[in-house]
């Protein structure tokens, strides 16, 4: 196997005998021939739009099937194999609409023409021919941007997924995410040809995010500032970690009268915020953050724990049999919902004991998406104007269990008292619970949400733009950002298309940029790797 698709790559240069992650070498195989069968699927979709033929199924599932691949979502050797079937499925019943309409489907050989083998073994041993380094690439440097691509598509392919889920797709997105897996086979585009193609795939993160932005919004409100406890009461209960809103308002429904209460982990945090689902008298609070305490925290929780995205490594044996997964998640032998159906949870979370007493360590506060931010934006521009605002930071992003990320600690720590930090996504867990105070009234600290939230980010950003008639990056606004998975990537890309610089990334650079690409960043956008806390202040306040 290869793989270094995370920040967290063993080395950081790959991860060659099993994943960091705990991912096996037959599911890595698994996943790398999935992907080559959906860069087939997309070869035929791309000559499909040629003549006007679009197959709403086909675009679902590409988007479905890529997110399965991401890191942490899909360990199962089943799942996959049903996957790769379907996608070669799909592809033949495609061709033959497209030959129907007049397009092209003579391919001589390749992903469009790939058979998968009828056992686990033989699929293996097909998987390991078709990994990241067999793509035609005539340099070091176009194989990178392809990865970059790759990469930046299985997180646009969460995002849709989740928009769909809550109704909200456009076929633009769809479009581009086979337009990029069936060039990865191409070995006629140059250097510039793949950054554009990476850009590319920045604006169709982008859009992707404003839909799921929609969605959220649309079905549960604009989020709201609101007190969060940290801790938990007594009785009975069910842990929620993920991304996925609709698993948990439905699991919140199927629980009303039980005598459970609900709990959120990681990303979770910031759905306490959503007036459709804050109505509910049993959702509770947080219990525990994410990543570097995750383990010890999933072990000694007395409930079940409902899996809804990728959050955790492979389960471990002493909390096992307490943990279900929904979605597009999966591990060999734990339990699957995939019909919303969550009495499977419920019934556990009942035989379990559930917390013995109330406690709480105290209180956070979520909700500081666009609309609310904005809703007193003439409070900041004020401040700003006045000189009682001098910098807002953006520290944002990804956590992970990597030695090094104590730096986003330290760089909050460290802000002064006359700047705001603005957060989203785990990366927060690193400080969400530091006191910060206000000021004239502003929190210093606002949690606008989940990592896909970096949309509402970027809306708050345009909207002080404008309202100081300047472009973005000329606001007194800097973006410290982490990095661990693919969903990080499609955002960075999303940024980038925006036209965002100075963005400073780490804790590590992406083993998958090779120099020279890095130089193309750091030329045409100014990225930096971040240094210490105290030289980068040092840097952007002077």
């Amino acid at each position: 196997m290869f793989c270094y698709q995370c920040e967290q790559t063993a080395k950081g240069t790959g991860c060659t005998i099993q994943g960091v992650c705990g991912k096996q070498p037959e599911v890595a195989a698994l996943q790398d021939l999935l992907i080559y069968a959906l860069m087939g699927l997309s070869q035929v979709a791309v000559e499909g739009r040629k003549v006007g033929v679009s197959d709403p199924d086909v675009n679902v599932f590409t988007v479905k099937a890529a997110f399965s691949t991401l890191t942490n979502v899909d360990f199962d050797p089943d799942r996959f194999m049903d996957l790769i079937g379907q996608a070669a499925d799909k592809r033949e019943k495609l061709k033959a609409s497209v030959k129907a309409a007049g397009g092209n489907v003579v391919w001589l050989d390749g992903p469009a023409t790939f058979q998968p083998k009828a056992t686990l073994d033989d699929l293996v041993k097909q998987g390991e021919q078709v990994g990241i380094k067999s793509y035609p690439a005539d340099n070091p440097d176009i194989l990178s941007l392809k990865h970059t691509v790759l990469y930046g598509i299985k997180g646009v392919g969460a995002y849709a997924d989740h928009a769909l889920i809550l109704g909200q797709e456009d076929d633009s997105v769809y479009a581009y995410v086979h337009e990029g897996l069936a060039a990865i086979q191409r070995d006629d585009l140059g250097i510039d040809d793949w950054v554009g193609m990476a850009l590319k795939c920045g604006e169709a993160a982008y859009k992707a995010m404003e839909l799921l932005d929609a969605g959220n919004t649309n079905t549960y409100g604009h989020p709201v500032p609101t007190k969060v406890p940290l801790g938990y009461k007594k009785g009975k209960a069910i842990l929620v970690s993920g991304h996925d809103l609709k698993d948990l308002e439905e699991l919140l429904k199927q629980t009303e009268g039980k005598g459970i209460n609900i709990y959120t982990h990681g990303e979770m945090l910031s759905t306490h915020g959503y007036p459709g689902l804050k109505q509910y008298s049993h959702f509770y609070g947080q219990f525990g953050t994410a990543w570097q305490k995750q383990i010890k925290e999933f072990a000694a929780f007395p409930g079940a724990i409902l899996m809804t995205t990728n959050c955790i490594q492979r389960p471990k044996n002493d909390y096992k049999d307490n943990i279900f997964t929904s979605g597009m998640v999966g591990w060999p032998g734990i339990p699957h919902i995939p019909d919303l159906n969550f009495q499977p949870v419920i019934d556990r979370a009942l035989e379990l004991p559930g917390f013995e007493e109330d406690h709480v360590d105290q209180e956070v506060t979520v909700g500081f998406a666009r609309n609310a931010v904005l809703g007193v934006a003439d409070k900041v521009i004020e401040a700003v104007k006045s000189g009682a605002i001098r910098h807002f930071f953006l520290v944002a992003g990804c956590d992970g269990a990597k030695p090094g990320r104590n730096y986003y600690t330290e760089f909050v720590e460290k802000i002064p008292s006359d700047c705001i930090v603005l957060t989203l996504a785990c990366g927060k867990y690193r400080f969400f619970d530091q006191e910060l105070g206000d000021i004239g009234g502003i929190p210093r600290l606002l949690d606008a949400g989940q990592c896909n939230d970096a949309y509402s980010a970027v809306q708050i950003a345009s909207a002080l733009a404008k309202a100081f008639d300047v472009e973005v990056n000329e606001l007194p606004l800097s973006m410290i950002i982490s990095w661990y998975e693919q969903k990080a990537v499609c955002v960075l890309l999303a940024l980038l298309h925006l036209g965002i610089k100075g963005i400073r990334l780490g804790p590590s650079l992406p083993a998958f940029l090779t120099p020279n690409v890095l130089e193309t960043l750091v030329k045409n956008f100014d990225i930096k790797p971040i240094s210490t806390a105290d030289e980068d202040l040092q840097a952007i306040l002077g």
